[in-house]
């Protein structure tokens, strides 16, 4: 059994336009957007073109990712339009070793717009505030230029290369690593 995590905050994490909020079942058609890129599904558990079924299925394991112990898994919402425009995670499952990995997906009709760059601030702000956490790590192929810009904008630097990376969506990539590091910290 995993160690419990920290509490869901309290405060919606945010930057910019965007807010970080649980995902609930209204998600499933922001889901089922992101479902529309086979990139999305080749890296996650989300289904390519995910019916309504799949991606509520999708949603509910989303939800339980907290409780589970594996993270946060946020829904990215647009403060403005108070529309989900996307996806992201903090993933703990190292952090009794000081580090963590998280990811970002912008359903394609906001990409292009910010979102990305400005929800993993919000999530990297959040995630400084869990004590025993030095370290997170965002693994990003070396073809997806989009990814790479969103990183160094967001503070992230190139730290490796990760040949055969396990994706989540099953397979192995080849990946960049970038990381930010607590202020002070290793």
């Amino acid at each position: 059994m995993p160690e419990p995590l920290p509490p869901w905050p309290s405060t919606a994490p945010s930057c910019g336009r965007v807010r970080l909020r649980s995902v609930c079942e209204s998600d499933a058609g922001m889901a089922m957007a992101l479902a529309e890129d086979p990139y999305v599904s080749a890296t996650g558990t989300l289904p390519h073109r995910a019916d309504r079924d799949e991606a509520r299925a999708w949603v509910k394991r989303q939800q339980h990712r907290h409780s589970e112990g594996r993270g946060f898994s946020f829904t990215i919402e647009d403060v403005g339009a108070r529309v989900p425009v996307g996806h992201c995670g903090l993933w703990l499952s190292h952090l009794a070793d000081g580090y963590a990995s998280a990811g970002y997906a912008i359903a394609p009709a906001f990409r292009r717009n910010g979102f990305a760059a400005e929800a993993l601030t919000a999530l990297t702000g959040f995630a400084w505030s869990l004590a025993g956490l030095n370290r997170i790590d965002l693994f990003i192929e070396p073809w997806n230029a989009g990814s790479i810009r969103t990183a160094e904008r967001s503070g992230y630097i190139r730290s490796g290369f990760r040949s055969g990376y396990q994706l989540a969506g099953g397979g192995q990539r080849d990946m960049l690593v970038f990381s930010a590091a607590r202020s002070g910290g290793p």
